[in-house]
Formats: structure tokens, C-alpha cells, sequence
């Protein structure tokens, strides 16, 4: 298939892409790597009147910047520059863990990381790894910039707080506290395809190996991403001799997830539980 007409705009700054988001309103979209939006033109399930392509403004918007606190990324950071960086490894491996269950490297080349956080569909990893750090996004229009965290970007369905003029710049994702090992496991039909079901987990521990906070975030189980809290079921005990199987009942019984062709939620529910285990002896060991 064929995308419906639109009409398209290249601008040369970020100042004039804000000015053009400004003046187009819900009417315009905006394009970086496109490999969410090109597939949904193709279908017809979204006609924007108006792309704005900001590709040429990598010197404005293509940075990687990391330091102890976390790692920033610009909106035009490509999946595949970030999950290589050794930086980023260094400081956050969840990053890492986690671009490397996104489709397929060929797509990895070319998509953003701020473009699957814009985009905001619950089947993506990448918002659930920003909402477990408590990250945020750097929104900017033409009346200014401002921060939205994580947890107020999300409201739905490919459905976000941003107002229809502003452009997400950056998105910060900070680093965990010290003594925190993380993992990120995922089962799909296919491997690239989108995930019946998700997991990302920190798990913290003190000097001496001892569990003291256990935290998950879940991809596919509902319409935005979900954290929740496991430590009661793993605090106290070493990281090394727990097999979490208490975690991965506490993790199934705390999502509601919702069946489709893919799946039911029954099963979605099992999995839920059985990734939470995997994750966190990944993580341990």
C-alpha cells in the first residue's frame, strides 16, 4: 500500500521546525527515523496533512552525552549508536539489554530512541525502560522548553501528555543507584517481532550481596508501561541464593493484561510471572 498525500518540510533548525509544528498544529507529524510512522502511512492508520522531516538537524539534535548521573540522548541518536556506545554500557547496561530485543538490526541503523519514546506504543521497550529509571523527556515548542517526567508522558496507546507543537529534544535517562544489576528479557512470536510479553528489572543489593530493592517494569500487559515494586518478596536475602520464584507471583498477580490474536491474558499473565524470575536471575548472576 501507499500513504494518503501529505505535504512535506525539511527545516534547517530546530527553531524553524518549532515554528512549523506551531503553525501546523495537529495537522503536522513530525519524521526522524520513521520506522514507526512510515509502516502506519503505508496502512493508512495515520494521515498526517504535513511531515516535517528533521533529519538534517543531527548537529542540533544528534547527541549522545553520558556522565555518572545517566545518559542523555538527542532525538536523533540512532537505536544502534547507543546500544554500541561503551559509555552508555558503563553506565546504564539496561540500554543496552534492552535495544538489543528491538526488531531487527537493520531497523535498530535507523530508528531513534526518541522517536519509539514519542511514539509510545505499550508493545515498545524502550518507555518502559525510561518509566523504571524515572527518566524524563525534554519537550521544546516555541514558548519555551520543558521536562516531562516518564511518568506523566504516558496516557494511553500511542497516546502522549506532548501538546501537538512540541518536539521532544532529549531524554534523559539517570542512572540507578549504586549496588543495582539489571536484565531485560522479552518472548515474541518471532525474534524482531513485537513482544507478547516483556520484562525489564533492577535489583539492587548492598556491599555484601543482599537484596534491597526489586523494582520491574512490563512491555505489552497494558496500555502504558507498568512498574511495580517487588521487594517484599525478595529483600533481606542474598541476590546470589534466591530463585524469586515469590517475585514471580507477585508480578503475575499484579497485571491485568488484556488478550488479543497474539495472545490471552491468561497466558500474558503466565508469562509475566516466568519472565520476572528469568530477568532477576539474570540479573543476580
Amino acid at each position: 500500500m501507499k500513504p494518503p498525500p501529505f505535504a512535506y518540510s525539511a527545516p534547517g533548525t530546530v527553531a524553524e521546525a518549532l515554528r512549523l509544528l506551531a503553525d501546523l498544529g495537529t495537522e503536522g507529524k513530525v519524521l526522524a527515523g520513521g520506522q514507526s510512522l512510515v509502516p502506519m502511512l503505508n496502512m493508512r492508520l495515520a494521515a498526517p496533512a504535513h511531515l516535517v522531516d528533521i533529519n538534517g538537524l543531527a548537529g542540533e539534535l544528534g547527541g549522545i552525552d553520558v556522565d555518572d548521573g545517566g545518559v542523555r540522548v538527542g532525538a536523533l541518536a540512532r537505536h544502534a549508536a547507543v546500544e554500541r556506545s561503551a559509555e552508555v554500557a558503563a553506565v546504564l547496561p539496561l540500554l543496552g539489554q534492552a535495544l538489543a530485543e528491538v526488531a531487527h538490526p537493520v531497523i535498530r541503523n535507523r530508528g531513534t530512541v526518541v522517536g519509539s519514546l514519542a511514539h509510545a506504543d505499550p508493545s515498545a521497550e524502550l518507555p518502559a525502560v525510561l518509566c523504571l529509571m524515572g527518566g524524563s523527556v525534554e519537550a521544546a515548542s516555541p514558548g519555551g522548553r520543558r521536562t516531562v517526567s516518564a511518568a506523566d508522558l504516558y496516557l494511553g496507546p500511542l497516546e502522549t501528555s506532548l501538546h501537538a507543537s512540541e518536539l521532544i529534544t532529549s531524554a534523559w535517562f539517570p542512572a540507578f543507584p549504586s549496588g543495582t544489576r539489571t536484565a531485560f528479557v522479552e518472548v515474541a512470536r518471532r525474534h524482531g517481532d513485537y513482544a507478547v510479553c516483556g520484562v525489564a528489572v533492577a535489583l539492587t543489593c548492598d556491599a555484601g550481596g543482599i537484596v534491597t530493592g526489586v523494582r520491574a517494569a512490563y512491555v505489552s500487559v497494558s496500555d502504558t508501561p507498568l512498574i511495580l515494586d517487588l521487594t517484599e518478596a525478595a529483600a533481606g536475602r542474598p541476590a546470589a541464593e534466591t530463585d524469586f520464584a515469590a517475585a514471580g507471583r507477585l508480578a503475575a498477580e499484579g497485571v491485568s493484561p488484556d488478550g488479543d490474536i497474539h495472545a490471552s491474558a491468561e497466558y500474558r499473565r503466565h508469562l509475566a510471572g516466568v519472565l520476572t524470575v528469568r530477568a532477576l536471575q539474570r540479573a543476580a548472576a
